[in-house]
């Protein structure tokens, strides 16, 4: 019986002439959040985009309950969520008008479940206004929106804290432990260890 989650065996990465994965390999399972640390350069953003499939890794495997990714990168990518140092919004479209589109275009989404992901991460009172006029701790509130409303079991977040105030780190803490409840999975790489998580907890800390 294949294996449940996500499995990574002796993974070697280059990014130029660095060698900068060495052999990293972890296997996590539902309910479950990694951190992944290390210093600046180390890797961590190269493993979180080699996890999703956009590097390709000179050495390793990346499975998904037994079966390499690779074999339907498309399926494995409905199953999961990567947000990146930036959100993946349009600026000329409003916040409610982005989540609308990015979710509406992975899976169908209700109005009132809108309305509740922007209520969650405080959004309620300027979501109407243009994303070029919101500062980067509102955006990135906006696409924190998006990881709920996307409904999907794994969450690769690239230092997710980034830009937010002490409130909004908390919140980012809050919705990894709700993620996990559902017995969904998170990577995060992170500079600070991530506040209010729940279910398993593991870290990684990548050589500098």
């Amino acid at each position: 019986m294949p294996e449940q989650g996500l499995q990574v065996e002796n993974l070697h990465v280059w990014r130029g002439e660095r060698h900068v994965l060495r052999g990293v390999h972890f296997a996590l399972a539902p309910g479950a959040c990694l951190e992944v640390s290390g210093a600046n350069g180390a890797g961590k953003t190269s493993l979180l985009r080699t996890l999703c499939g956009l590097t390709y890794p000179e050495e390793g495997r990346v499975l998904w309950d037994g079966q390499d990714v690779r074999g339907d990168l498309a399926a494995f990518h409905r199953l999961l969520a990567y947000l990146g140092h930036e959100p993946p919004l349009k600026a000329d479209l409003s916040a409610r008008e982005n989540l609308r589109y990015w979710i509406g275009i992975r899976r169908r989404i209700r109005a009132a479940d809108l309305d509740a992901a922007l209520a969650r991460v405080g959004a309620s009172p300027w979501c109407e206004r243009l994303v070029r006029t919101l500062s980067a701790g509102q955006r990135r509130r906006v696409a924190l929106a998006g990881l709920a409303l996307l409904a999907v079991p794994l969450w690769l977040l690239d230092e997710p804290t980034t830009h937010l105030d002490a409130q909004g780190q908390v919140l980012v803490g809050e919705l990894i432990g709700e993620q996990l409840a559902r017995g969904g999975m998170v990577v995060a790489a992170v500079h600070h260890e991530l506040s209010g998580s729940v279910g398993e907890l593991r870290r990684l800390e990548l050589p500098g």
